[in-house]
């Protein structure tokens, strides 16, 4: 029998250690075998990276057992926040969960606002929005998380309304061929900051397997579309999922920095041109992507593949547009 296959992660030094970092989007849970708590992460944030300050995205972790159905995703908050007060009990360097994101039903139209009302409750000083998974796809091949045209529904629109009221910024996912409706959401409500998830997911798997140069016409053709409306930022991330159909997870020895640079180079640069770095932020999405990249060498992809651009452009790139965005404070 062979031998399983040894991987090396991470194999590289950090460049440009002083670099300031918000990582815009990670989770914590615990998903058996899989574990990625506050002492997983903080094991990351060692990598070399001066990672300053994250944002805690939700991610069904950590619901009240108990109670009305709609009140239970805050307990993820609920936890989200203690977690981020041990870290700053324990004088960690990075401020983790700076800004908390944390689910809400939308649909439930005006009944969502006690829960957001709950939300900011349970965490007054790091909750900032909710994330919505939209997801579908006609081929029956992928998960659907949503029916179809979601975002046009009645009863989603009111409850979406409510985000302005009460300040809130939207954290949208879907896949790359729903990039229209997101843009016809934005254009409704003008005044709800909305931050596009994964680069708009340009899927490779089902039956867009085999088809990258057709998918990616696509979905640029949709991040073009989506970049006009100026409340919309975008997060520069989540590429190493399954989904994208790269075989990275599957490798015994992961790509490097510059391997990884070059691939995502002609996504990242087309939404920097479009959206701007001021509407641009980098994100790890640990721990769903630590199958396929450690976030040493993430990150060095991220520095590589910006490195002629302007000091004020990487600023934004790295920092400055998840902290607007998510409202982090500064020190």
């Amino acid at each position: 029998m062979k031998p399983a296959p040894t991987f090396r992660m991470g194999m590289e030094n950090a460049l440009e250690p002083g670099l300031p970092i918000c990582d815009a989007h990670h989770h914590l849970w615990e998903r058996p075998p899989e574990t990625y708590l506050l002492k997983d992460l903080g094991g990351d944030l060692q990598s070399g990276h001066n990672i300053v300050s994250t944002v805690a995205v939700e991610c069904g972790y950590g619901y009240r057992t108990g109670g009305p159905e709609e009140q239970r995703p805050v307990g993820e908050v609920e936890f989200l926040e203690s977690a981020a007060d041990r870290a700053a009990a324990d004088t960690v360097k990075t401020r983790i969960a700076a800004a908390i994101v944390g689910f809400a039903d939308l649909s439930l139209g005006d009944a969502v606002a006690p829960v957001l009302e709950a939300h900011l409750a349970a965490s007054p000083r790091r909750f900032r929005g909710i994330p919505y998974s939209t997801t579908w796809d006609a081929s029956g091949e992928l998960r659907n998380e949503a029916e179809a045209g979601m975002l046009a529904d009645g009863n989603f629109r009111r409850g979406f309304s409510w985000l302005k009221k009460l300040n809130l910024t939207f954290d949208a996912w879907l896949y790359h061929p729903q990039l229209p409706e997101l843009a016809d959401l934005a254009r409704v409500f003008p005044d709800v900051t909305i931050a596009l998830n994964h680069i708009g997911a340009p899927l490779g798997v089902g039956p867009y397997a085999g088809k990258r140069d057709e998918v990616f016409r696509t979905w640029s053709r949709g991040i073009a579309a989506i970049a006009t409306c100026p409340n919309v930022a975008i997060k520069l991330g989540g590429v190493g999922s399954a989904r994208s159909g790269y075989d990275w997870h599957e490798r015994a020895v992961k790509p490097s920095s510059a391997e990884l640079c070059e691939i995502l180079r002609p996504y990242f640069e087309w939404c920097i041109e479009k959206f701007g770095a001021n509407r641009c932020m980098f994100e790890s999405n640990f721990p769903v992507e630590k199958r396929a990249n450690s976030y040493r060498v993430l990150w060095n992809a991220f520095k590589r593949l910006t490195a002629h651009y302007s000091a004020a452009e990487r600023a934004a790139l790295f920092h400055e547009t998840a902290c607007r965005v998510y409202r982090i404070p500064s020190v």
